[in-house]
């Protein structure tokens, strides 16, 4: 299957960290997630990034580390959920990888993350709102992936093994 990337995109909370860890042990192969590289290079957490230095500073940050991740080979990638927003993103990470978006309805993805306080995007009044909102805003960029994989009523082995299946017949 590889050298080709597995590339996961999504919205937060449709399972690509826990899809990409589960792929990354079946296959073998090396894991990398964009939000954790960048926590890691900053020495501080994504909602202080974005409290502190801005969304616009963050979205620079990611194209840096997409266009460094985009360079491995054989690995899969786990991808921020805004990661879509910047078409240079998509570009790199489609130069050498298989995309997969991990599609998740608004309501099931407010029912996952709903206790979480992590996401700097969702501390609003109103998260499902918010969520709908953000999702119809990417949701044409997310269309772009090679592949999509509805995660609303599978477990994570349920969309891992939709994946592998669709890279044996690639």
């Amino acid at each position: 299957m590889p050298p080709k990337n597995i590339v996961l995109i999504g919205f937060m909370g449709a399972g690509k960290s826990m899809v990409s860890n589960r792929l990354a042990s079946i296959l073998k192969l090396g894991r990398v997630s964009t939000d954790e590289l960048i926590e890691k290079k900053e020495k501080r957490a994504i909602p202080e990034i974005f409290r502190d230095s801005g969304e616009a500073y963050f979205r620079q940050l990611e194209e840096t580390v997409v266009r460094e991740v985009s360079a491995l080979e054989g690995w899969v990638i786990d991808c921020g959920g805004g990661v879509v927003v910047n078409p240079k993103n998509l570009e790199n990470l489609r130069k050498n990888g298989v995309l997969f978006y991990l599609k998740t309805s608004p309501e099931i993805v407010y029912k996952r993350i709903k206790n979480q306080t992590h996401r700097p995007l969702l501390q609003v009044q109103y998260p499902l709102e918010k969520i709908r909102e953000l999702l119809r805003s990417r949701e044409a960029f997310y269309a772009q992936a090679d592949h999509v994989i509805d995660t609303d009523a599978h477990s994570v082995e349920d969309s891992a093994q939709a994946v592998l299946k669709i890279l044996r017949h690639e």
